[in-house]
């Protein structure tokens, strides 16, 4: 009996060693991220156990603002970056201290994601439409940032030049909302969630969807060369993220209609995870569903377009293409 005893006791220690050598095993990795709904797939493969269940140990960093993701994916601070493309990004793949591997969200008509919101004041004296920007004082992130980007789409549509624009870098999100709400500039392009409160509070103005007035691939899946050694891994964090953008896309983007998602048994939990990770209710989350591609595309032809415009307008450094920048064994083209 108790040579049983001991074989079942060794037998369940073989197990419990097998266990935690499995464990130990996964690849770590850590993922720069921003708190928007631009990212859910991230925010559901990490939620759900996709990265677990794929031999991944990963951990999620937030950033306030995305060009310092670029930095951090550079510095080694993290393994990878998924956020919005930046001047500043651009310049980092141009020198080849970090290389894109794939898609993540876009701008596109019916999506809300990013905004143009006026000042009350400005708003009174006759901003009204994304068009009337021409010759006002706009706020952004960051010079060369995707909200940057959106504002030179805008002028290129409607005929103004954004040197006529008074753009103001204030570097962060937080900022630009402030200084909308305190009248210090008269419009700021912004997340939707980072506007909804404003509005909701009277502090601000909506003029229209950036995505309804100029699509493009707003943001990517980057990493460093030193990471892009590391084939197993960049694998098997690609292939969580796609399992998560399809299910995204196929529950989440499949129910929205006039620019917000149902609520129902099957898009709540998703939208519930999306809310754990943005800090906002549900009943927020519903009207900011960025569009991801279900396989995790990237419009390859307009980020070379993103380039070619940031370099003529000197935020980006001369002397490369989108081919530069690409880690082409591992994007997918669209």
């Amino acid at each position: 009996m108790k040579g049983m005893l001991r074989l079942a006791l060794a037998g369940l220690l073989a197990l419990a060693a097998g266990g935690t050598t499995q464990a130990n095993d996964a690849l770590k990795a850590k993922i720069g991220v921003l708190r928007l709904s631009s990212s859910a797939p991230v925010f559901i493969a990490q939620d759900k156990g996709y990265f677990k269940e794929a031999g991944l140990d990963i951990e999620l960093k937030f950033f306030d603002a995305a060009q310092p993701i670029a930095v951090a994916v550079t510095s080694g601070d993290v393994d990878f970056g998924i956020t919005a493309f930046t001047a500043g990004l651009y310049n980092l793949a141009g020198k080849g201290t970090l290389k894109v591997i794939g898609g993540m969200s876009r701008e596109k008509a019916g999506y809300p994601l990013i905004g143009y919101f006026a000042s009350n004041n400005a708003y009174a004296s006759g901003l009204k439409t994304p068009k009337d920007l021409a010759g006002k004082r706009v706020a952004v992130t960051q010079v060369g940032s995707s909200f940057h980007y959106s504002l030179g789409l805008l002028a290129d549509k409607y005929k103004f030049k954004l040197a006529d624009v008074k753009v103001l870098p204030l570097q962060s999100l937080s900022n630009a909302a402030a200084a909308l709400k305190g009248e210090t500039v008269d419009a700021a392009l912004l997340p939707v969630s980072t506007a909804r409160p404003l509005m909701e509070t009277g502090g601000a103005k909506f003029l229209g969807w950036v995505g309804d007035e100029t699509p493009w691939q707003l943001g990517a899946v980057f990493a460093s060369p030193k990471t892009l050694t590391n084939a197993p891994l960049v694998t098997k964090l690609l292939a969580a993220l796609v399992r998560a953008d399809r299910e995204y896309h196929d529950v989440i983007l499949a129910s929205v209609k006039d620019g917000k998602a149902e609520i129902n048994d099957r898009t709540k939990p998703l939208l519930e995870i999306i809310a754990k990770y943005t800090n906002l209710p549900v009943e927020q989350v519903v009207g900011n569903c960025a569009y991801i591609d279900p396989d995790g595309k990237l419009d390859v032809k307009n980020v070379g377009n993103q380039i070619e415009w940031l370099q003529e307008q000197g935020f980006v450094d001369k002397g490369f293409s989108v081919d530069a920048i690409l880690a082409k064994e591992y994007v997918k083209a669209d």
